[in-house]
């Protein structure tokens, strides 16, 4: 098997959900002999969080670069970056590097392809639903994305910053996530990207109006199949 390397740390709850997912997956598929070859770099997300600046931008890829070169050097073969929000730099990442970082993203735009689903809502942080570095790149595998509502952004923002990267679930905030859905069911958008890696903590992925893409598990997943030599 080869290895893979896991940048994370942003937050570590989701480098959890990672770390369980990939290990159970490879589990399952190697028919319960084999544990996942990993090596994870957990950063200080306090040195990174809400950057807004381009400055800020320019920090956090310097900080997410170093982090590749430590992996690559320790022996991973392909990366994955355990946060949405920190892909806004994976380009200058990946070409840092000598080895493949799988965007989250590209894995989750193939999965829906294959699934034949052409409309979407994405939700996540501020800077993934409302800018277009995210968006398009969905895009380009077919999907089509309903505008932003700056109110849901707006509180998507205050629960995943304030709440879920500090691992709070509070029933309010799954109230809120469901009206969100609900709504968007109802305006005939046929899926929703959970385009945080925290939101599977207060969104059932399997039981929902929609179907629900869940990034996390989606990117995990991703990995499993590098893992397993069955991807490229």
């Amino acid at each position: 098997m080869r290895k893979l390397g896991l940048i994370g740390g942003m937050s570590w709850y989701s480098t959890e959900l990672y770390y369980a997912r990939i290990n159970k997956q490879v589990l399952r598929r190697t028919e319960g002999s084999c544990n996942a070859p990993l090596l994870i770099e957990s950063l200080n997300f306090c040195d990174i969080a809400k950057a807004n600046s381009e400055q800020d931008w320019d920090h956090v890829a310097d900080v997410l670069i170093a982090s590749a070169k430590r992996l690559e050097q320790a022996g991973a073969t392909a990366i994955l970056i355990c946060a949405n929000s920190m892909h806004k730099v994976h380009g200058r990442v990946a070409e840092a590097v000598g080895i493949p970082v799988t965007h989250i993203a590209d894995a989750v735009g193939e999965k829906m392809r294959a699934d034949g689903v052409q409309s979407a809502a994405l939700l996540g942080t501020a800077n993934v639903m409302a800018e277009n570095w995210y968006r398009q790149r969905l895009v380009k595998h077919g999907v089509t994305l309903m505008p932003a509502e700056m109110d849901d952004v707006q509180d998507l923002d205050r629960i995943i910053y304030e709440e879920l990267m500090h691992g709070q679930v509070k029933r309010d905030s799954e109230r809120t996530l469901k009206s969100i859905i609900t709504e968007i069911d109802q305006d005939g958008i046929k899926a929703v990207v959970l385009g945080c890696t925290e939101l599977c903590m207060i969104v059932d992925t399997k039981a929902n109006v929609l179907p629900i893409y869940d990034s996390t598990e989606i990117h995990a997943d991703a990995g499993v199949d590098w893992i397993l030599g069955e991807a490229v």
